[in-house]
């Protein structure tokens, strides 16, 4: 997702769970690392294998949170901070080195103009450019089953959507094709599903020619704040306060409040642990379209 953003000069691939899987996948990155001759590393991620990475990477200077599994294997600590968000909590990572970033940022997106082409072709294709009609993604579905609104709660909000007028796209991973084609079948085929068929940048310039996106607590709602999209993030067993929420301006979180059980996990799991799923089950369609129709008003009313 980082290549052709103009702060970065090379993106390295680790393909964790591929070709770069288990000790010998390790070992590859840390001789690419040590023949780039780095001075510093800012190791965001926790795990025990991304500290023995930096370490063995004969990089002098390596900076990393007080939670991490192996700390001692850096030579700076930051505090690892639960009650910020998750962009204040990385770039803290910056402190030893006495750089203070502006508040307020958010993190951007650079599709190339190929992206771009690739879209405008795919949006040709659907019959979809011509479209006067306002564009509204429906991102149904995440890694983890807890983190899914039920798919009967979307065709229900696809169902309002197509009744006051709008066009939807639905977006996704290869592994959403199965789940976008029965929301499309369920709507109709005036309804064009994406899932599968774009890169992530790709994907990230769809969701920017959309009005907004509704989304669950999963890649689309990042992919929609890294292009300005505005976006509804769905969050069931995990919650914003994990400082993991969508924080444009005009960006806008629903949850079931006030249940004992929620959260349950800070990642979300592959079933709901008191088997009732209620944080997703009874938020209702109604509730979530009310948060869509109150965004689209207020983008309306700042449009000249």
């Amino acid at each position: 997702m980082l290549e052709n953003h103009p702060g970065v000069n090379e993106v390295i691939l680790f393909d964790k769970r591929g070709r770069d899987a288990g000790i010998r996948g390790g070992l590859r990155l840390v001789r690419r690392l040590r023949s780039g001759h780095f001075d510093i590393a800012l190791v965001p991620h926790r795990s025990l294998r991304s500290a023995l990475i930096g370490k063995y990477s004969q990089i002098p200077r390596r900076v990393g949170f007080s939670t991490s599994a192996a700390r001692r294997l850096f030579t700076d600590i930051v505090v690892y901070d639960k009650t910020i968000h998750e962009i204040e909590r990385n770039l803290a990572l910056l402190q030893p080195l006495d750089i203070a970033p502006a508040k307020g940022q958010l993190p951007t997106l650079y599709p190339s103009e190929n992206d771009k082409e690739v879209v405008n072709a795919f949006l040709r294709n659907q019959s979809i450019a011509g479209r006067r009609r306002l564009l509204i993604g429906l991102a149904p579905g995440s890694v983890w089953n807890t983190k899914r609104w039920p798919k009967e709660h979307f065709i229900a909000v696809g169902r309002m959507l197509l009744r006051d007028g709008y066009s939807i796209i639905l977006l996704g991973g290869r592994s959403d094709v199965v789940l976008c084609s029965e929301i499309r079948n369920a709507l109709g085929s005036s309804i064009v599903s994406a899932a599968g068929m774009l890169s992530l940048l790709q994907s990230a310039e769809l969701i920017r020619r959309c009005t907004l996106l509704v989304s669950n607590d999963s890649a689309p709602m990042h992919l929609s704040v890294g292009v300005r999209t505005p976006v509804v993030a769905i969050f069931g067993a995990t919650v914003p306060a994990f400082g993991f929420a969508p924080r444009g301006e005009h960006d806008i979180t629903v949850g079931k409040e006030g249940l004992s059980c929620r959260p349950c996990a800070i990642h979300g799991g592959d079933k709901c642990p008191i088997k009732t799923f209620v944080c997703m089950k009874d938020l209702t369609p109604d509730v979530v379209y009310a948060k869509i129709q109150a965004l689209t008003g207020s983008l309306k009313s700042e449009t000249p």
